[in-house]
């Protein structure tokens, strides 16, 4: 059975890209240097109730045996080869939502949420190896026709005939470590179906309040870097200079800082969150498992749970992606579409019981 291991660092990318859609730098590769962090920072701004973080030395061992409400916060852990790599979250309570939002897409009323159990998250975004393995064992037919961005004048998004999660419409070969995108709501939901019988576990999507949970990591304010925009770039892929300068003219709200990718980018390029996870924000926009109403109705759960009774039509989705605009990178900004409804910008993140 794999071994399980202490949440560790990734690397960092340096600047320079020529292409929004040129793949990212390899793990190791001189461009990349690894980070170090120190146990302290697991807690640094951790406004939480219950357990606290595990330091970056926690390990537990049994794999697929791993009883993850119980187990130290912060393990991570495989429940197989290939399977996704998880980490432990502990409980606790935040303020969920923001009063305000564009127009037709409110994001309140805010709300006290209380997460009384322990769960596991997925350390990065499914990756294309992760979803071809779903793929190849389960002979799917995917869905053509992914909305993509096209031409060079206006960046027009709109279906793109033969476009897939295999061929997202980079212009060149996706890579292994990079995050699914084309993927529908129904795509994820049947991955972590198969996920869950082929490792005998509970695999499913988060909630809206375990993703806003986990990507705040105990940041109450309206971005997660806080009040200091220079310092977008340190965890997100997000539209910053290097995807501005690769993509000229656009009317999309630039973050003021460069984190060196201009497209898409490997999972875990960046700085991981106080929880451990990366790509929270940017990358690719993750679907979760709940309808979509705005505002919040009166009667959605408050324990962490999914709300599944009214507006199921149309589905959330968190995050922003590589091309969002800076105001949508926002860990209370919700994305809602049809459940069949792919693009390029979309992927997802798994959760465990």
């Amino acid at each position: 059975m794999p071994p399980l291991t202490p949440v560790d660092a990734r690397f960092a990318p340096s600047s320079g890209a020529p292409s929004p859609f040129a793949p990212g730098p390899a793990a190791g590769s001189p461009r990349w240097q690894p980070l170090r962090r120190r146990g302290s920072l697991w807690l640094a701004l951790l406004l939480v109730v219950g357990p606290v973080l595990a330091g970056p030395d926690a390990v537990a061992a049994g794999g697929g045996d791993l009883d993850v409400r119980k187990a130290a916060p912060g393990t991570t852990f495989r429940d197989c080869d290939g399977c996704p790599e998880m980490v432990v979250i502990p409980q606790g309570e935040f303020r969920m939502g923001f009063e305000g939002g564009e127009p037709e897409r409110y994001e309140g009323p805010v709300r006290d949420i209380k997460i009384g159990y322990q769960f596991a998250a997925g350390r990065f975004e499914i990756t294309n190896a992760q979803y071809r393995a779903f793929s190849d064992d389960t002979k799917r037919v995917s869905t053509k026709g992914c909305y993509a961005l096209a031409g060079k004048v206006g960046y027009e998004y709109k279906p793109m005939p033969g476009k897939d999660w295999q061929d997202p419409g980079y212009g060149r070969p996706i890579r292994d470590d990079e995050p699914a995108a084309c993927i529908t709501w129904t795509d994820a939901h049947d991955y972590v179906q198969w996920l869950a019988r082929k490792t005998g576990r509970k695999y499913r999507l988060l909630s809206e309040a375990e993703w806003e949970y986990v990507a705040r990591a105990g940041q109450p304010g309206r971005f997660i870097w806080g009040d200091a925009p220079q310092r977008a770039c340190e965890q997100s892929n997000l539209f910053d200079a290097s995807a501005a300068k690769a993509l000229p003219g656009t009317d999309i709200g630039v973050a003021p800082c460069d984190d060196g990718q201009p497209g898409v980018a490997p999972v875990g390029s960046l700085k991981p969150n106080a929880f451990g996870l990366y790509d929270m924000i940017g990358n690719v926009w993750e679907w979760v498992e709940d309808c979509y109403t705005m505002p919040h109705r009166a009667d959605a759960p408050v324990d962490g749970s999914p709300q599944v009774k009214h507006g199921c039509d149309r589905r959330g989705s968190r995050g922003g992606s590589w091309i969002s605009s800076y105001d949508r990178q926002r860990p209370a900004f919700r994305g809602r579409d049809p459940v069949d409804r792919i693009s390029q910008i979309f992927g997802f993140r798994v959760a465990r019981d």
